[in-house]
Formats: structure tokens, sequence, C-alpha cells
């Protein structure tokens, strides 16, 4: 099963994945270490440890749609932008929202990528 869309709703916490085609949802969470230390910048570096594993998780997905908080996603786009050129590509928009289901995730990330691709003159697999 090839899938080539995925929604992704991040935050500074935790980020869930949802890649899907109109029939199947594949799931998968990444949460953010808890650990903490005294050193200077720790807290950024957790955040960029947390930012790339993210990204490896979306490593071959073609469209990607990031939503959540307006302040985690743009968190992301910055770190994706500066750190994994090619995952920032793969990111098609941003959306803000404020805690879907994962039912409410898979149905809005439809609705954006039919539209989507409708304007992009990409022909939707079956």
């Amino acid at each position: 099963m090839t899938l080539f869309h995925a929604v992704v709703a991040i935050d500074h916490h935790s980020a869930q994945i949802l890649q899907f085609d109109e029939e199947h949802v594949q799931a998968q969470k990444v949460k953010a270490s808890t650990r903490h230390t005294k050193q200077h910048g720790s807290s950024v570096r957790t955040e960029h440890e947390f930012f790339g594993e993210v990204c490896d998780a979306l490593a071959g997905i073609s469209e990607v749609l990031v939503t959540g908080p307006s302040t985690g996603i743009a968190d992301f786009e910055h770190y994706a932008k500066k750190h994994r050129p090619e995952t920032a590509k793969q990111v098609v928009a941003y959306e803000t929202t404020d805690h879907p289901t994962e039912a409410q995730l898979v149905a809005l990330a439809r609705k954006y990528f039919l539209k989507y691709d409708r304007m992009a003159g990409t022909p939707t697999p079956t």
C-alpha cells in the first residue's frame, strides 16, 4: 500500500502523523523527550531532537499538511527550513488547528489534498 499523503498534528510535546489514502489510515506518534538538564540551551537541543524525529518519520511521504497551534507549527517550519530542507519541500501547507480528533484531522487533510491535487493538476492515485 502506497500512502503519499500525510497530515501531522504537532506542538512542542508530541506529533501525531497520519498517512492515508481513500480507504486506509496509518497512525504514528512521536513524543518529545522529557529529560531535563541544567545545560544552557538544553531545551533548544531537546526541541531540535524532537523535530528531527518528526522529519525522519516523514521521510518518503510526498505531500504533508502540518497542523497544530501556531507557535508549534511556526517553530517546526523554521526548524525544517533551516535544518531539513528536504522535509520542508514535502510540506505543502501549514494550518492552525486546536486539538482535533484523529477522524477530524483525516477529514481536514482529505478535503485539503483533494483541492490541492486538483489545483496542481495531479491525478489522485487509486
